[in-house]
C-alpha cells in the first residue's frame, strides 16, 4: 500500500514481517517506508500517532473501495463544477481557468455516459448551466471593453 503525501507517494507495509537483517534494510530504515521516518527512532507516542494514522488511512481505503465508482465519480464532478463556479464568480472571473474546469467536466461526463445513472442527468443539466453563465459573463466583459 502507499500514501499519497504533498512530498510525494510513500510506500506503507500494513503488514508487518520480521525486520530483515541490517545489510538488507530497506532505504527508509526499519519502517519500510521510502523516505520516511525510520519507526524505531520514534518515541512511544509519536509511533502510536504514525500506526493510528496509517490504520485511519487504512479505513479511509476500504471505504473508498466499497463506495461505488460512479458515486465516487459524481463526486469528483461535482468538485470540478464547484471550481468552475467559483473561477466564474471572481472580480474579475478567471474565464481561463474556468474554461477548463467546464471542458474536464464535460470530458468526464462525455466519457462516461449514461453510466452514472440518474445522477448524471442532474451533473448533465449543471454543466449546461455553467457553459451558459460562461458564455454570458465573457459577453458582460467584451461589451465593457
Amino acid at each position: 500500500m502507499s500514501l499519497w503525501t504533498p512530498d510525494g507517494e510513500i510506500r506503507v507495509n500494513r503488514n508487518p514481517s520480521p525486520q530483515p537483517a541490517p545489510s538488507q534494510a530497506p532505504a527508509g530504515g526499519a519502517s519500510g517506508l521510502v523516505g520516511g521516518p525510520d519507526l524505531d527512532d520514534l518515541s512511544p507516542e509519536e509511533r502510536a500517532e504514525a500506526e493510528a494514522f496509517i490504520h485511519e488511512m487504512a479505513e479511509v481505503q476500504q471505504q473508498i473501495a466499497s463506495t461505488p465508482a460512479a458515486v465516487m465519480i459524481a463526486n469528483h464532478a461535482m468538485g470540478i463544477y464547484e471550481l468552475a463556479a467559483i473561477k466564474l464568480s471572481l472580480q474579475p472571473p478567471q474565464f481561463g481557468e474556468a474554461q477548463l474546469a467546464i471542458d474536464a467536466m464535460a470530458a468526464v461526463l462525455d466519457a462516461v455516459g449514461t453510466r452514472l445513472g440518474p445522477e448524471g442527468q442532474q451533473l448533465r443539466d449543471a454543466l449546461t448551466q455553467l457553459q451558459m453563465a460562461f458564455v454570458e459573463l465573457t459577453n458582460r466583459a467584451a461589451a465593457v471593453d
